[in-house]
C-alpha cells in the first residue's frame, strides 16, 4: 500500500497558531472512551466527563468484583440522565492475562486495592517467578498461569508492570530469564530499578524479532468470570462493545461471537483487542470477522521492535479505514495521571493519530485512578478537535479510494488478479486482505451492516465506507463511479 501524506489545506501558521475558542462546541468526530474507577466512579464525575465529551465508558473486568462494575453502570445511567447525552457501554474482558497474586484488601467504596504492598526491586537483583502456592515477596513472584515455567526458555524477557501501566509510573519491570528450575520456578535477573506496586501483569516478550517462537500459554479466550459478569449486566444494561482481549486469530473473533448470539447479545459489537505479534500476523482474519479493532498500544509496544511500531499504527488504521470498520488506540497522554496538561509529545501524538485516520482514543488509567480525568477528556477532545480542522477530507477520500481501486483491479501484488490483491503489501496474514469476509477456516460470514445477499469487491465496499465523509466527497464519487464504468 503506498504511504499517505499530510496535506493542511492552509498552510497559514499565524491561523494556525490562534487560542482555540474555549466556547467551541463543534461536533468532534473522534471518539474518547474513558475507563471507569476509582477516580470516576462517582456521579458527578461522570457527568463532568460527559459534557466534556466522552463518548464511551470502559468497564474493565480484568479486576473489581462485579458489583462494583454494577454500581458505575448504575452511576453512568444516571449521569446520563442529568446530562441527557447518550454513552456507549464497552466491556473489556480478562481474557488470557497472566498476573501476580498477591493479597488485596476491598475499599469502602468495594475496590480491591493492593496499596501499602510496594516492592523495590534493584538492577542486576535475581527474583524468581513461580507457579507454587507461597506468598508474595522481594525476591518471589507467584503467577496465577500454572503452566508458567513450560513457556520459559533462558534469555527469554519478561515485563512485569502494573495494570494500566503508564509512563508516569515506576512499576515497570523488564526481567531476563536466567534460568528453568523446573516445571514450577524460573529464575530471572532484573535489567531496570522498579518499584512494584498495585495490580502486577506478566508479559511474555516475544524471543525472535523476525518470527514467531514463543509458545502461548493455553488460557481461554473468555474466562468464567468474563461470562458471568457479561450475563448478569446484559440483563440490566444495554452493553453496545466487548472489548476482546488477547485476541490472537479469526477464530478467537468468531468464538467470542458465538457466545455472545448464545446468550442473546447478538447486537453487541466486538472490538478486536490486538495485544502480540501474533494478532498482527493474523491480522487479516481479525479484521473480516471483528466489527472493530483496539490497538493496544502498551502490550503491542513490547512485542514489537520500536522502530516499527509508528508503521504498524499507521498500517493498521489505514487498513481499517479502507474497509470502513473503525479503530482505536489506547495509552495516549500517560503523564495526565498525575499532570494537568500532558507533554509536547503527547500532545503531538493524539493530534498525529487523527490526522491518520483513528476513529476513537480509549483512556485507561487516566480516568481509572489518575488524578485528573476530566480534564484528560477534555484534552483529548481539544485536541481531536482542532487536527480534525485541518484534516484534508478531500484528500483522505481520494486516497483510500485510489488505493481501493488499484486493488480491485490487481495492481496491489505485481501480475496479481483481484481474487488476490492486497491493500496491504506486508508478511503473513497481513498480505492477504479480503474485504468480502472470508475467515481462514474458509466460512464466509456477511459483513455487518451490509444484506448478507450481497457480495462486495474492495472497491464497492470502500466506496460504501468513505461515503461517511460528506457531500464534498460524495460529489467526487459520483465522477469516480462515472470513470470506473467506462473503463
Amino acid at each position: 500500500m503506498k504511504s499517505k501524506t499530510h496535506f493542511l489545506t492552509d498552510l497559514n501558521l499565524q491561523s494556525i497558531l490562534e487560542p482555540a475558542d474555549p466556547q467551541d462546541k463543534n461536533y468532534c468526530a473522534t471518539k474518547v472512551v474513558g475507563t471507569i474507577g476509582p477516580a470516576c466512579q462517582a456521579v458527578d464525575k461522570q457527568v463532568a466527563m460527559l459534557e466534556a465529551g466522552m463518548s464511551a465508558a470502559r468497564f474493565d473486568l480484568t479486576w473489581g468484583p462485579i458489583e462494583y462494575h454494577r454500581r458505575s453502570l448504575d452511576n453512568l445511567q444516571t449521569a446520563m440522565k442529568k446530562t441527557r447525552r447518550l454513552c456507549a457501554i464497552m466491556m473489556d474482558t480478562l481474557g488470557r492475562e497472566v498476573m501476580i497474586r498477591r493479597p488485596f484488601r476491598i475499599e469502602a467504596d468495594g475496590w480491591p486495592n493492593q496499596a501499602g504492598q510496594e516492592i523495590s526491586v534493584k538492577m542486576g537483583q535475581t527474583l524468581t517467578l513461580t507457579t507454587r502456592d507461597v506468598e508474595c515477596s522481594d525476591t518471589v513472584l507467584p503467577v496465577t498461569y500454572a503452566k508458567f515455567a513450560g513457556m520459559m526458555e533462558t534469555g527469554d524477557t519478561l515485563y512485569v508492570g502494573r495494570y494500566l501501566v503508564s509512563g508516569a509510573d515506576s512499576a515497570s519491570l523488564y526481567l531476563e530469564v536466567v534460568e528453568v528450575v523446573d516445571e514450577h520456578d524460573v529464575v530471572c535477573v532484573a535489567k531496570n530499578e522498579a518499584l512494584l506496586d498495585g495490580l502486577l501483569t506478566v508479559f511474555h516478550v516475544e524471543r525472535s524479532s523476525d518470527e514467531l517462537l514463543n509458545l502461548q500459554n493455553d488460557l481461554p479466550l473468555l474466562s468464567d468470570y468474563d461470562k458471568e459478569c457479561i450475563i448478569s449486566l446484559a440483563q440490566d444494561y444495554e452493553i453496545d462493545f466487548i472489548s476482546l482481549s488477547y485476541t490472537r486469530s479469526v477464530d478467537d473473533v468468531i468464538e467470542a461471537r458465538a457466545f455472545l448470539d448464545a446468550v442473546g447479545l447478538g447486537n453487541t459489537k466486538i472490538m478486536a483487542k490486538l495485544e502480540s505479534r501474533q494478532s498482527l500476523l493474523n491480522f487479516k482474519g481479525i479484521l473480516n470477522e471483528a466489527d472493530g479493532i483496539i490497538i493496544s498500544r502498551g502490550n503491542l509496544g513490547l512485542d514489537c521492535l520500536p522502530e516499527k511500531m509508528a508503521l504498524v499504527q499507521k498500517t493498521l488504521i489505514q487498513s481499517c479505514n479502507l474497509v470502513g470498520k473503525p479503530v482505536l488506540i489506547t495509552r495516549v497522554v500517560d503523564t495526565m495521571a498525575v499532570s494537568p496538561r500532558p507533554t509536547r509529545a503527547e500532545a503531538t501524538d493524539v493530534a498525529n493519530a487523527v490526522l491518520d485516520g483513528v476513529d476513537g482514543i480509549l483512556l485507561g488509567q487516566e480516568t481509572l485512578r489518575g488524578y485528573f480525568p476530566i480534564e484528560s477528556v477534555q484534552t483529548l477532545v481539544s485536541i481531536a478537535r482542532q487536527a480534525e480542522k485541518v484534516f484534508d477530507h478531500q484528500y483522505h477520500f481520494d486516497h483510500l479510494l485510489d488505493t481501493a481501486y488499484e486493488v480491485d483491479e490487481g495492481h496491489a501484488l505485481p501480475g496479481g488478479s483481484p481474487e488476490e490483491a492486497s491493500p496491504i503489501s506486508s508478511q503473513g496474514d497481513l498480505s492477504d486482505l479480503d474485504p468480502e469476509g472470508t475467515s481462514g477456516s474458509g466460512a464466509r460470514r456477511a459483513p455487518r451492516r451490509i444484506p448478507s445477499n450481497e457480495s462486495f469487491s474492495s472497491l464497492s465496499l470502500a466506496i460504501k465506507a468513505m461515503t461517511r465523509f460528506g457531500p464534498s466527497s460524495y460529489g467526487n464519487l459520483q465522477v469516480r463511479q462515472r470513470c470506473v464504468r467506462a473503463l
